[in-house]
């Protein structure tokens, strides 16, 4: 079932007006690329589709009507299972628009030759994420995740020995690229 052609104009509107306001001059515009709202459709009670913009190429989800998602905080990241896996989304607002989720594919969009390929990028994806083929099944993506960026003992045992053990970063070593107390030739 197809999403309120509504819901898809409002956002497109949105991105427009963010892209002739906020986005002037930005250096990571693609000049080839505009926006569109691509393939937009119910799925576990929400409008999902990728949107695309001169920035950025991502997973959309909209709520349905009468559900403003106030419960969540701007910002603030949920997990959605799909047939091929758990994605992350992040809550964002905008005042004509409201509340939404939405999941980085792509960002910034340079390597897109034009909007017939990103349109096919996005088609693909939405594809890919309903696949559950495309499932990890390993958890070895998980791991990773909890343990480079939440530095979860339990993950770094789960990984031992996969990995690499991570070098304490402090101010010197970063700011000197690990050469701190090493002789320089």
């Amino acid at each position: 079932m197809i999403c309120p052609e509504s819901l898809e104009t409002g956002l497109e509107q949105t991105f427009r007006h963010i892209l002739e306001t906020r986005m002037q001059g930005m250096p990571i515009i693609h000049e080839r690329l505009v926006v569109q709202a691509v393939d937009f459709r119910w799925w576990d009670g929400h409008c999902l589709g990728v949107l695309i913009t001169p920035w950025f190429l991502n997973l959309m989800l909209l709520p349905a009507e009468g559900d403003d998602w106030r419960g969540l905080r701007v910002g603030e990241k949920v997990d959605h299972v799909f047939p091929s896996g758990r994605y992350e989304f992040i809550i964002g607002e905008e005042e004509a628009l409201g509340r939404y989720q939405m999941c980085s594919l792509f960002s910034p969009v340079f390597e897109f030759a034009d909007q017939e390929a990103a349109v096919a990028t996005a088609r693909a994806a939405l594809a890919a994420i309903m696949d559950e083929e495309n499932r990890d099944t390993s958890g070895f993506a998980e791991q990773i995740k909890a343990f480079c960026w939440c530095g979860e003992p339990e993950a770094a045992e789960a990984v031992s020995g996969v990995l690499p053990a991570p070098r304490r970063l402090t101010r010197r070593t970063f700011l000197t690229g690990g050469q701190a107390g090493k002789e320089v030739e």
